[in-house]
């Protein structure tokens, strides 16, 4: 019984000072889903429009159901550098090639989110074909969810949390304290969406554009932190009536500033990609029909998916990579 109450004594110290949060945060992929939609052709843009709460509020699936499905965890992230440092181009682009050459178990150890978006996309056109409605929208909604995960550069490193460098907690600064601040005054409207000739070819030039920012990313908080003290680096605030250590406003501001539009440009980045991506397993498809499609109601599938979260929190702090977390 003492063992259990250190334990979970431990558990609050944590939450208390450092706080658990998602990558690119909730709100964040709720509002690229969101945005994604608006960006559809008008044939297209009926179905997702009917269904836009869906696709809003079930971005966030992949993160719930990592704590109780197996393999999800690895489908957010990729440890680039593993594979040395030409490895955005020099990867087998496709997962058989990639499994012959470094076997299956390795490169889920180290993630395998650029194949698995190409497997989702094939899934969601095979989705449209046959019309299945509600496979469409859950495909959809976690599609979102996994490109935009791969436009976040701390997605694409072993140092995903600056755990490496002395810099831990830059992970949640950067998707999620970031955005939670200035996103309202980003500009992500992009227009139409547009066909992609190579999904393959597209996953890995983002992957690609997310780890080249990486340098940005930790050089400017080290710089940032060697002319700010730490009482001024951090705040403390309520999160969900918990009391959590934070980055501060002041320290926030410089920060983004030193970024000089880095987080919008990777979000907006993400509402293109999703958009597109949408669109084109929609003409691979053949361009179906879906204006009298509907998807069948299942309460109890939905009231599952949800309390996904809540399940192996123990496991979420001290098991699973924090950037699985988005």
């Amino acid at each position: 019984m003492r063992k259990r109450v250190s334990i979970l004594s431990s558990v609050v110290f944590f939450l208390f000072f450092c706080g658990v949060t998602v990558h690119w945060g909730f709100w964040a992929h709720k509002r690229i889903n969101r945005l994604a939609v608006f960006r559809l052709p008008a044939e297209l843009q009926v179905f997702y429009k009917k269904n836009i709460d869906f696709i809003t509020e079930n971005a966030v699936n992949p993160d719930r159901r990592r704590y109780a499905v197996v393999g999800e965890a690895e489908r957010h992230f990729i440890d680039l550098e593993v594979y040395g440092d030409s490895a955005a181009y020099t990867l087998p682009v496709f997962w058989k090639e990639a499994v012959a050459k470094y076997g299956e178990d390795s490169l889920r150890r180290h993630g395998i989110a650029p194949w698995y978006i190409q497997t989702a996309a094939y899934q969601l056109t095979e989705a449209f074909k046959v019309k299945d409605a509600r496979r469409i929208l859950r495909i959809s909604a976690d599609l979102g969810h996994y490109v935009a995960d791969i436009h976040v550069p701390l997605h694409t490193t072993r140092n995903y949390n600056g755990q490496l460098t002395g810099q831990e907690g830059i992970h949640a600064f950067w998707e999620s304290r970031l955005p939670e601040l200035y996103a309202d005054h980003y500009q992500l409207w992009i227009g139409e969406p547009v066909y992609i000739n190579s999904i393959s070819a597209e996953v890995w030039r983002v992957v690609h554009e997310s780890h080249s920012a990486l340098d940005s990313v930790f050089q400017f908080e080290r710089k940032l932190s060697t002319t700010i003290s730490p009482e001024k680096k951090y705040s403390y605030e309520l999160r969900n009536n918990i009391l959590t250590r934070s980055y501060s406003r002041e320290f926030s501001d410089a920060y983004h500033r030193l970024l000089s539009g880095q987080v919008e440009r990777r979000m907006k980045s993400s509402v293109r990609m999703v958009g597109n991506l949408w669109y084109t397993c929609w003409v691979n498809a053949g361009q179906p029909d879906l204006k009298n499609s509907e998807m069948p109601v299942d309460a109890a599938e939905d009231k599952n998916e949800k309390a996904a979260e809540p399940q192996s929190w123990l496991q979420r702090l001290f098991k699973v990579r924090p950037e699985a977390d988005d």
